[in-house]
């Protein structure tokens, strides 16, 4: 056995002793103390072994991936590997939540108590819903929003209003609406490092991203569509800054204003955004007007909200307050702060703990050649690139853990910062044993536990 591979495999028993010491430790707080308000801590789930209508594709597609992935994503043209990706990741995700069945699993999810089309009605005067937006955020006021709803910019509503507006009524329209835009996200992350970090890492990257025990939770939340936005945000400014056209940083700041009105805690995306415009910064110094379209772009969808009446800001500050009027403030920071990181091991995967473990060393051995120029396909400044990236989703992520306004159900809240940690599985040798692994801890997770909120 190699050194590397050595260490590889102590990064995951790490990552596996993380994981079983916070369930451990999680079922003697909420046995004794009953302030973790999860039934299977670290996650939100239920213990309920179940087979369902996905498992037989479900396992095709797992066996069809680990067999066929890597060597597909060598050899397919681009373009039609980017499509393979995004079709095979829909059918992932799909598979998995049809192990629930087609009701539980995809039809009533977005419409429980506490998510979005519980209010569409009183979006009838989407003016005056937004004006009036602020005043049912606490939970003492009037009518208060439900969890989701109020824990969101309106943005996040407003997406379902317009679709019910469209006739695209009801949970199950809602749901693959999230599920197929959410696999996009895949795509966008694999356009992001083939344009810093070569296509060679890119294609070695792929079966990874579309292969994740994310998807478990990919095709059960609103946070797949937040996850996907923010990730074209970011592949745009990476197309921006490697040469395309300029007007993709305009498109890039227009998506990244809209992701902060969909999610609080995606603005973080701007530490991603920064590392993106780093790695570009020799294009962004000698085309300015760059970082002019990408402000200009920013500030639309703010100025919108603006106008019709939402302030932002006033929200923010409520939703702190209903954060620690509920739940927020009973559950322990001392248990989350680390078992919020089990979570992260059990949507990425163990596969992923050896891949920043491989990215780690990779920005370390190379950190000279980190700000070269991107493009080069091969080498060790693509690899210094792409663990540059990765560092900064990292990241991204614990400032989001140390904030404390992430305590329980982040395999939900934290998927679009996770699906950037993928990417360093593209470091792994030997994709297929690593990729198995990831297939197992996704079908495990989906037929032994029952996820929900």
């Amino acid at each position: 056995m190699s050194r590397s591979l050595r260490r590889d495999l102590y990064a995951v028993a790490a990552a596996a002793a993380l994981v079983t010491a916070a369930a451990l430790v999680g079922r003697h707080i909420q046995h004794t103390h009953h302030t973790l308000f999860v039934s299977w801590p670290p996650l939100l789930a239920s213990w309920g072994p179940h087979l369902g209508p996905g498992t037989a594709a479900a396992v095709l597609v797992a066996v069809a991936t680990v067999a066929y992935g890597p060597v597909v994503a060598a050899r397919l043209p681009w373009r039609a590997l980017l499509v393979a990706v995004w079709a095979t990741a829909t059918a992932w995700i799909v598979s998995l939540a049809l192990i629930d069945g087609w009701q539980r699993g995809i039809a009533v999810r977005l419409t429980t108590r506490h998510e979005y089309l519980q209010v569409i009605g009183r979006f009838n005067d989407i003016p005056a819903a937004l004006r009036d937006f602020t005043a049912h955020i606490l939970l003492h006021s009037p009518d208060n929003w439900p969890a989701h709803v109020a824990g969101h910019p309106p943005a996040a509503t407003l997406t379902f209003v317009l679709l019910d507006r469209i006739g695209l009524r009801g949970g199950g329209w809602a749901g693959m609406w999230c599920i197929t835009v959410g696999a996009t996200a895949c795509v966008a992350v694999l356009v992001t490092v083939r344009a810093l970090a070569g296509e060679s890492l890119a294609r070695r990257a792929a079966p990874f991203l579309l292969l994740t025990p994310a998807a478990v939770w990919l095709g059960t939340s609103a946070d797949a569509y937040f996850a996907a936005v923010a990730a074209w945000a970011v592949a745009l400014l990476a197309l921006a800054v490697t040469g395309r056209s300029v007007w993709f940083a305009g498109a890039s700041g227009l998506l990244f204003g809209l992701t902060c009105y969909l999610s609080y805690g995606l603005t973080l995306f701007a530490l991603i955004g920064a590392a993106v415009l780093l790695l570009g910064r020799r294009r962004v110094r000698d085309k300015p007007v760059l970082l002019v379209l990408l402000l200009a772009g920013l500030a639309v969808v703010p100025a919108a909200f603006t106008l019709a009446g939402f302030d932002w800001w006033e929200a923010y500050r409520l939703l702190v307050t209903r954060y620690y009027e509920g739940a927020g403030g009973v559950r322990p920071y001392g248990y989350w702060v680390w078992a919020n990181l089990a979570c992260t091991v059990l949507i990425t995967g163990l596969a992923t703990a050896a891949g920043l473990r491989r990215a780690a060393a990779a920005l370390v051995r190379h950190r000279g050649k980190a700000l070269t120029r991107p493009g080069s396909p091969h080498g060790s400044g693509a690899q210094a690139r792409l663990a540059l990236l990765v560092a900064a989703a990292l990241l991204a992520l614990l400032t989001a853990d140390l904030s404390g306004m992430s305590k329980a159900e982040t395999e939900r809240i934290w998927l679009p910062f996770a699906l950037w940690l993928l990417p360093s599985c593209a470091f792994l040798p030997r994709p297929r044993a690593w990729l198995a692994g990831q297939a197992v801890l996704a079908l495990l997770l989906n037929h032994l536990l029952r996820t929900g909120w």
